[in-house]
């Protein structure tokens, strides 16, 4: 039990460290008014919405921390300025930029040059897609699900006089500890259950041996395959000298990744993702993020998987 939560606290630890930077310097931009100043560099973008301007602020925001910008959408939430509906778009719409600074931080420098210049522009052009038909999904949705924009701006409560700096400072440290305390517990316990569940062998249901023949894999890439699941970059490492030797062809790669990456979502989401939106959103609605967000990145998966198949 003390080895399970101190290998607990020791993947958390860093993760939480990030989470209040990005509580405590999203309180800040609101305690200092610029808020309102970003809101107003996406209105083009938000034009083509029903999204109040709310969200474009914490959408900006999340170009540098997505849980800053979550945590932004909650206090909107919280205030009145946005409904559950509302916040679930938001959420979708603050996890796009993710895909760019995955590509940046992760694709262009470790993908690419593991897979080569096919494969691995393969896999960008699928971060690329996945951003797209996320951001595309999210702009129908409100057409359906919200009525009217609402001109709702998260409040300095300073009637337009800045603070100073420090002050601004102090007062977002004591407005944002108690929402990171709340969080912290929860994404601890949440943590936990998934570690322990992993202990269990719980996560061995998403076993794609049985798959592999029906989808024409030949038997060498199912070790690349099956570790893929467990660890993308590993998978990814393996799967190189693969191709470059000439095992697999590039076409057979490419379902490899897709079915790796169809298998690894849930575990990535159980894993990281539900204990992150939980302690955030709270269950009720976190769940709902996290089922949608997956769901949608699952199928895109699976339907350039059927064009892959139809390939053959």
């Amino acid at each position: 039990m003390i080895d399970l939560l101190l290998r607990v606290l020791d993947f958390a630890f860093p993760i939480l460290i990030m989470i209040f930077i990005g509580l405590w310097g999203a309180g800040l931009l609101v305690e200092l008014g610029l808020m309102k100043k970003l809101s107003r560099l996406t209105r083009p973008l938000l034009k083509h919405t029903n999204l109040p301007e709310s969200c474009g602020s914490a959408f900006l925001v999340a170009i540098g921390s997505t849980v800053a910008a979550n945590s932004m959408v909650v206090q909107a939430k919280d205030k009145g300025c946005i409904n559950d509906r509302e916040a679930i778009l938001c959420a979708l719409l603050n996890s796009t930029p993710a895909y760019v600074r995955g590509i940046i931080t992760y694709q262009i420098p470790i993908i690419l040059p593991a897979l080569g210049p096919v494969v691995g522009g393969f896999y960008v052009m699928v971060f690329i897609i996945s951003a797209i038909v996320k951001f595309s999904v999210v702009i129908i949705l409100s057409k359906f699900w919200i009525k009217e924009q609402k001109s709702c701006t998260l409040d300095d409560g300073h009637n337009g006089n800045r603070p100073p700096l420090k002050e601004a400072m102090k007062a977002s440290f004591k407005k944002e500890k108690k929402l990171f305390f709340k969080i912290a517990t929860i994404y601890l316990g949440m943590t936990t259950l998934v570690f322990a569940l992993r202990e269990q062998g719980f996560f061995e249901i998403f076993s794609v041996l049985p798959l592999a023949d029906l989808f024409g894999i030949p038997s060498e890439s199912i070790i690349p395959l099956t570790t893929y699941i467990a660890s993308p970059i590993l998978g990814v490492s393996l799967l190189g000298p693969m191709i470059g030797e000439g095992s697999i062809s590039y076409l057979q790669a490419m379902i490899i990744i897709m079915l790796g990456s169809m298998f690894m979502l849930p575990i990535f989401s159980i894993r990281t993702l539900l204990p992150r939106y939980i302690s955030i959103f709270g269950p009720k609605l976190g769940v709902k993020i996290v089922t949608i967000s997956t769901g949608m990145s699952i199928l895109i998966r699976f339907t350039i998987l059927v064009i892959l198949l139809s390939i053959i």
